[in-house]
């Protein structure tokens, strides 16, 4: 069944919206289908690149626009949909990490070039990888990205990407983004790059007709964050870890660029204002859940809390919060209290429709 069927019945069961701008990607991923059932090698991408020209093989896609367009679930569509048996789907943040972590491994047996077996391993396990959510905010992947990708694309395997940045605005004002440059004009080469404009957020369109900030916390409560939880992330998310410097940053929950946590995974621990930008830099919209009511015995948590909102403000972060109580009663007495009439109003504004739109 092609692409577009599956996008119409989707339609007609209810669970998607048409978009004409999402039709227009959606037939560039149907166009990428068709040759790759066309060109897809028998044995290994080696055998393809042997018998045609490297002319003859297929460009990637690299999708990129505004957040709740449906980037990723095009993507994952097309995913589904392919029938290359050798391919892999996973956010770009978290292979990300793995390749550091396979690095590392190469680096102790004293390897010369270790991005090289690094880079062979994947390529004899896939011939065609997605990447959700690109983004480069790290010197050191921004180092690594090119090299790696150099080795994917001499190799045959296709890459389709989702983003919410134009490639020439990845690791934009980066410390030397003169050396990641290359990289950049590679993706613009290989790759097909797809402005997904539409006009309509349909995030946005679902978090409209729900509130936002739900107390108490109570079964109501959380029968109602559950049931818009499943709505965002269509029922399917995964555990995520981020890693600052040397810190792990667990997200029990995430999909497609948003996550949920609760407000022990991000306060109730040694986090600091580095680790919550770059939660703020990973997710769209955050769920957090079960916020207590806070006083002198948590006013570490508190503080925390604090910088947690401050962050995700200044990123214009969606957010969605389950609380013991309203914003303006969450934190009356302890340390910090009365700043902490800035951090409900924060609260508050980031309720609004338009908020990070």
């Amino acid at each position: 069944m092609e692409l577009i069927e599956v996008y119409n019945k989707r339609i007609d069961s209810g669970e998607l919206v048409p978009d004409t701008d999402q039709l227009k990607t959606l037939q560039a991923l149907q166009d990428l289908t068709t040759i790759l059932n066309v060109y897809q090698p028998k044995n290994s991408w080696s055998f393809f690149n042997i018998f045609h020209k490297k002319k003859s093989k297929p460009k990637g896609i690299y999708i990129y626009g505004g957040v709740g367009r449906g980037k990723s679930m095009l993507m994952d569509l097309f995913f589904e949909s392919s029938k290359i048996e050798k391919k892999q789907r996973v956010h770009f943040h978290e292979f990300m990490q793995k390749i550091h972590e396979e690095l590392h491994e190469a680096r102790k047996k004293n390897v010369t070039e270790a991005i090289r077996p690094v880079a062979e391993k994947i390529i004899s396990q896939v011939n065609l990888l997605c990447f959700d959510e690109m983004q480069i905010t790290d010197i050191t992947d921004a180092m690594i990205v090119g090299r790696l990708f150099e080795f994917f694309l001499d190799a045959g395997i296709i890459i389709v990407s989702t983003s919410n940045r134009h490639p020439d605005e990845l690791y934009k004002n980066g410390l030397n983004r003169a050396l990641f440059l290359p990289f950049i004009k590679m993706l613009k080469q290989e790759l097909y790059i797809l402005n997904l404009d539409s006009t309509t957020d349909h995030r946005q369109k679902t978090l409209a007709n729900n509130t936002c900030f739900f107390y108490p916390l109570n079964e109501q409560t959380f029968k109602r964050i559950d049931n818009l939880w499943r709505q965002l992330s269509k029922d399917n998310s995964s555990p995520l870890i981020l890693r600052n410097k040397k810190r792990d940053i667990k997200i029990p929950h995430h999909n497609n660029g948003i996550a949920r946590v609760t407000f022990d995974d991000l306060c109730a621990k040694p986090l600091g204002p580095s680790d919550y930008l770059l939660v703020a830099e990973t997710f769209d919209l955050l769920m957090i859940t079960n916020v207590p009511k806070l006083g002198p015995e948590n006013s570490n948590e508190a503080k925390r809390f604090v910088t947690l909102i401050d962050t995700l403000y200044e990123k214009q972060i969606k957010i969605i919060i389950s609380s013991e109580t309203k914003p303006e009663e969450l934190y009356q007495d302890g340390i910090g209290s009365f700043e902490f009439i800035r951090t409900a109003s924060r609260l508050k504004e980031m309720q609004s429709e338009n908020w990070g739109s």
